[in-house]
């Protein structure tokens, strides 16, 4: 669709219903959206139930194709209700929407292709816009802005906890090494100091020997204190986004589909085109 011309007064009804949760037209239409991506990833984990699927596999069959079609034409109206189009097309909803909705025709020519269906759960990520709860938005907001902020402090971190895993990985493996405790190689040995470390533990590597073992016991104490690190760093990072808080609705562009504009913006901050307004 051509950039310099305007969208029909339909169009931006419709735009205003599929990509907007502002109206209740658009509440009501990511809501059904919402329960036809649960369905039919549902009728996908059914299917993989062979006694499920051998008594009700026509009608799960059919309820999918239904649903297939449906957003076929969900995607569709997307396409068209855009002046820019191909910026929806190749955006990560557009790619995911493309995806899944491909999987059934693709099954007709193509067996085993219903597996990728499952990708319509990356679609669920669509609740946040309906349930257009302020708080939550602004808060998601912060975060994002926080773990931007205290990326090169978190890198650091990662970096110090993983020389700290090769140095205690090496220590082990030269206070255990041998078959019978699990130490059969550094590489091993760091393997276990990181499981070891972030508490989880699966047990398939453990020392033997006394010293083996309270250094185990030590590494386990300081886990516990290298995990809440991260979380003071980001937490440090969001207290400062909070002083400078920005509203956040869910209109859309209907030029380039660009979202997350501030409650008084009259203008895309992407692309400059005039935000429609009731």
């Amino acid at each position: 669709m051509d950039k310099s011309s305007p969208l029909k007064p339909w169009q931006i009804k419709l735009h205003r219903i599929i990509y907007e949760a502002d109206t209740p037209a658009g509440k009501r239409f990511d809501v059904i959206l919402l329960f036809l991506i649960m369905t039919s990833v549902l009728v996908v984990m059914l299917e993989s139930v062979a006694r499920i699927d051998t008594i009700y596999g026509d009608m799960l069959h059919v309820a999918e194709w239904i649903i297939t079609i449906l957003f076929s034409l969900e995607y569709i109206a997307r396409i068209i209700c855009i002046r820019q189009s191909w910026k929806y097309i190749f955006s990560f909803y557009g790619i995911i929407d493309f995806l899944s909705t491909i999987p059934m025709y693709l099954t007709t020519i193509f067996t085993g292709s219903q597996t990728l269906i499952t990708l319509r759960a990356l679609r669920l990520l669509r609740v946040f816009r309906i349930l257009k709860l302020g708080r939550f938005i602004g808060e998601s907001n912060n975060f994002s802005t926080a773990l931007k902020a205290s990326k090169a402090k978190i890198a650091v971190f990662i970096s110090f906890v993983l020389i700290l895993c090769v140095i205690l990985g090496t220590l082990m493996y030269l206070i255990e090494g041998g078959a019978e405790s699990g130490f059969t190689s550094i590489p091993s040995s760091v393997y276990w100091a990181i499981v070891t470390l972030t508490t989880v533990g699966y047990g398939d590597i453990a020392p033997v020997t006394a010293l083996g073992q309270s250094i185990a016991a030590l590494i386990m104490i300081l886990g516990y204190g290298i995990i809440a690190i991260p979380t003071g760093i980001v937490s440090s990072e969001m207290t400062k986004t909070r002083q400078n808080p920005v509203n956040i609705n869910t209109q859309s562009c209907s030029n380039c589909a660009s979202t997350s504009h501030s409650d008084d913006a009259e203008y895309c901050n992407k692309c400059g085109a005039a935000l429609h307004h009731e």
